[in-house]
């Protein structure tokens, strides 16, 4: 299983060295360019650099869920209104309307910056929104997901999704979103480090989790093995394809 744009967006990367892997990798890591390999060997994506494969997959990564999800929840439940966008700022939907009234607060006195801040104009990498205006009466979409797309895992990129969601926590008016990440990375040990936590992601989803599964079962160390079998076992690192599904019926 792995998701439908998965076979294009991954591929292979020439480096200046001559060396060829693939562009899911750490460069600078043995087991992930081995874990990386083995997930492209088992899509069966041929070992050569394709004109097609884009330069710079994440951003790739953001555009193709959002237009993933898209398509999917329109046909899945049609008797809402969904607003899949990409980059939204969260005070365009209901529960954080009020940080909207903050931020011109903020313009009108910008000696309160110093201590309220402005981390939380927050613009998740892909928003789903559900338009129930005509029911609930607020003009503002209701945000039903935040889904923050990372193509690979570093620490730092943890704790960024961790600040952004924690802030959404904090600042929610009205039922909590769903907050999921999406990635490409192929090492369990650096997925594990946003799966694993105290509750500001739900999920962890894998464009190409099979794959994975199957490259850590082969080449992976035992501890590679362990954290992901953690993950899984947890319902922590789910398939991508399961993203839709848990969203047009949540």
């Amino acid at each position: 299983m792995s998701a439908p744009f998965a076979t294009r967006l991954l591929g292979w990367k020439l480096l200046d060295s001559g060396a060829l892997v693939a562009n899911s990798a750490d460069t600078s890591s043995t087991p992930s360019k081995q874990l990386a390999a083995a997930i492209l060997e088992d899509l069966g994506i041929p070992r050569e650099p394709l004109a097609a494969t884009p330069a710079e997959p994440g951003p790739a990564l953001e555009v193709a869920v959002r237009d993933d999800l898209a398509d999917k929840l329109a046909h899945m439940n049609s008797q809402r209104k969904w607003q899949v966008d990409h980059k939204q700022v969260v005070t365009a939907f209901g529960q954080y309307d009020h940080l909207a009234k903050l931020s011109k607060l903020l313009k009108k006195y910008p000696e309160l910056r110093t201590e309220l801040g402005r981390d939380y104009l927050i613009k998740p990498d892909v928003t789903v929104g559900v338009d129930d205006s005509p029911l609930l009466g607020d003009p503002r979409p209701f945000l039903h997901a935040a889904v923050s797309c990372k193509w690979t895992i570093r620490s730092d990129r943890v704790q960024n999704i961790r600040h952004e969601f924690l802030q959404m926590i904090r600042h929610r008016r009205g039922r909590l979103p769903h907050l999921v990440a999406v990635t490409a990375e192929p090492m369990p040990s650096r997925i594990a480090a946003i799966a694993r936590g105290t509750g500001e992601v739900d999920a962890v989803y894998h464009i190409a989790f099979d794959s994975l599964s199957k490259a850590v079962q082969d080449v992976g160390s035992k501890q590679q093995k362990d954290d992901w079998h953690e993950c899984v076992e947890q319902g922590r690192v789910l398939p991508y394809e399961r993203l839709a599904d848990t969203l047009a019926g949540w």
